[in-house]
């Protein structure tokens, strides 16, 4: 491919608009969060001065983030593992035509992807689950990690997609040699998908724990807040504090970018396979 030189110039401001459009708001929540509210009444743009790290440690005390941080990531957690097995369990049939119409079944998940929001028929079904069950469905934790386990289309076909490249002939060899389904999805096939399950991991993980539309909907109860939920109440009692308001934006999104640090070098290569083998 011929390089020249006005598309490596606007390569370059190109890439310089996407930091400013996507980068330069994290360095200012992050300078802001490390200011006295004095200081940031004096500059509010102007870079810190006096770190001040207890902004952190107040934050986190008075606004109770310790309660949303573990529902937060009970939610997350859980849900995430579950829509990966349950991903995995209905994309390898699906991948490898062991069930009848699959083609349809993944035609099916296809068209999800464009149909409006089900919440309203969400909102019935969990009602309904809370009035015959009692422990599941509106207003519980369990209720809302397997609301949030339902939304498995776009990791489910993102598996199909990649499985289909993986050879058949690893099917034949492992039933030659007596290895059980459940023993090789989990120990053969898994091992070989880890950079589609990490872009599954952070795609989930995202939509789960940024969500703030469903805890509004499922979990008026204030026990059962997620985080963001709770930055929304933090806000409506420090709304005019803008370090303590950074912090607490910082506190809701430091956990996902260490998750990404950690799996990011899969996930351009787990999307890539899957779109393209899809």
């Amino acid at each position: 491919m011929k390089d020249s030189k006005t598309a490596k110039t606007l390569s370059y401001i190109l890439i310089a608009v996407l930091l400013v459009l996507y980068v330069m708001p994290l360095l200012f929540v992050i300078n802001i969060s490390f200011k006295s509210f004095s200081d940031y009444l004096l500059d509010p743009i102007g870079l810190v001065k006096s770190i001040q790290w207890d902004n952190y440690k107040e934050a986190w005390l008075k606004g109770n983030f310790s309660n949303y941080f573990i529902n937060s990531l009970l939610y997350t957690g859980v849900a995430t593992v579950l829509t990966l097995i349950v991903s995995l369990f209905g994309a390898f049939p699906v991948a490898r035509n062991y069930v009848k119409w699959s083609g349809l079944i993944y035609l099916f998940f296809l068209m999800s992807q464009f149909l409006p929001n089900p919440m309203v028929a969400q909102f019935k079904l969990m009602l309904t689950m809370k009035q015959e069950l009692g422990f599941v469905g509106y207003d519980t934790k369990l209720g809302y990690i397997l609301l949030k386990t339902g939304g498995t289309g776009i990791v489910f076909m993102m598996f199909v997609g990649y499985i289909k490249g993986i050879s058949r002939e690893m099917d034949e060899a492992a039933g030659m040699d007596g290895a059980g389904y459940m023993r090789y999805l989990f120990q053969i096939i898994m091992p070989l998908m880890k950079p589609v399950i990490a872009t599954g991991v952070i795609l989930t993980a995202i939509s789960i724990w940024n969500d703030f539309v469903g805890p509004v909907m499922y979990l008026p109860s204030p026990e059962n807040y997620p985080i963001t939920f709770g930055l929304k109440e933090f806000r409506g009692q420090y709304g005019n504090n803008w370090p303590m308001l950074a912090c607490g934006i910082m506190i809701v999104s430091t956990p996902l970018i260490i998750l990404y640090t950690f799996i990011q070098k899969y996930i351009v290569d787990g999307a890539l396979a899957g779109a393209v083998k899809a």
